[in-house]
Parts: structure tokens; sequence; C-alpha cells
């Protein structure tokens, strides 16, 4: 049975320091441990294909799972994580008001209605790939993306919502054909290793 695998980059530090992030910020130690980590356990999973944001944070936990798959790894600008314009490189404790209320538009970044725009012609990209992938296809993007993800396009178990927090590296496993049916939620069995379990309290983006 075709999947596609759902998969939040590796942490950094604007993660660890709840610092809301700029576009090339990459990885900390912990977060290469983590990818390195994510790399293992896919490694014998049959993932044929890799879709990436071209963030660095998602290039660089992508890279980790193509050396060990040898699937070939392309990238989508459309699954980069929402644009805070403005606001990025700014402690959350610092801003002085909720960045995820829903009416709250970021100076030079993009409404909510805007990123769930891009990241329903994201799911149109990954639909039509997977459709023609012969084999599963994983995904690498950000927690926001995973976020609209699961609440608007995928089909939870019932009663379950779509988590508020994404697990750095977490993986979610879809049914590849409609209605997509979840049968694995924001799992990270595989930092139960030593150095990769995540750190506490970090930023969801």
């Amino acid at each position: 049975m075709r999947q596609i695998l759902l998969i939040r980059h590796g942490e950094t530090a604007g993660n660890a320091e709840r610092i809301v992030q700029k576009p090339d910020i990459p990885l900390s130690p912990r977060g290469e441990a983590q990818a390195a980590a994510l790399a293992r356990r896919l490694a014998g999973d049959g993932v044929a294909q890799i879709l990436s944001s071209d963030l660095a944070r998602a290039v660089a936990t992508a890279d980790r799972l193509r050396a060990a798959t040898g699937a070939p790894l392309a990238f989508d600008p459309l699954l980069q994580e929402r644009n805070f314009g403005d606001v990025r490189g700014t402690p959350y404790d610092a801003l002085g008001f909720d960045l995820f209320a829903p009416d709250y538009a970021p100076p030079n970044g993009e409404t909510w209605e805007a990123f769930h725009a891009r990241v329903d012609r994201a799911w149109e990209r990954v639909r039509a790939l997977s459709a023609a992938t012969d084999g599963t296809l994983a995904v690498v993007t950000h927690g926001l993306v995973c976020r609209s993800l699961a609440a608007r396009h995928l089909a939870l178990a019932e009663g379950t919502l779509a988590p508020e927090r994404w697990e750095n590296t977490s993986v979610t496993i879809v049914d590849a054909r409609a209605p997509w049916h979840v049968s694995l939620l924001n799992c990270i069995a595989h930092l139960d290793e030593a150095g990769a379990a995540p750190t506490r309290g970090s930023a969801a983006v």
C-alpha cells in the first residue's frame, strides 16, 4: 500500500530558545542527532521519493533521509513554514501578542488565509507526486504546515484533533489515497535514543 510520510524538520536553536525562526537557521546539534535517528528509523521503510521544503532546517533533515534511503530528493517552496515577515528573529516572550491569533497579520508576512492557500497548493503537489511514485513518498516540512494539513486535509481517527504542537522529526503516516486516513500521528518513537529527545518548550515553527 502506498503511503505518504509527513515529517517535521529537526530541532534548531530557534526552537530550543523559543525565537520566531528565520529562513536560514540550521539544525542544532540536537537537531542533527534527531535527523540521524529519523533516517535510521526510515532506512528500510521503502521510501522511494523525498519532497522537502527548501528552508535550511528542512533541507538538512531531508538530506539525512536521502543518504539513508537512496531516494531522490526534490524541493518545493510551497512547503515552507508560514512567513512571519518582520517578526522573524524575535523571541516569543518579547512579542507582547499572540503570534498565532486568527486575525494576526505579520508585517511583510503571510496572513493565515494566504498561508492556508499556499498549503493547499502544496498538498496538490504532494498528492500528484505520490500518485506518480512507486512506493512511499516522504514529505519534510514544518510544524504549522503539518497542522494545516492535519486539520484541513487529512482524516484523523474519530475524536482526534490536529495537534497544536508538532514534535521535531515527528512522523505521521498517511494512506496515499482519499480520504487520506492517518494511521500514525506525530510519532517520535525514534527519539528515545540518547541526545535526540526534544527540548522541553520547543517553539512550534
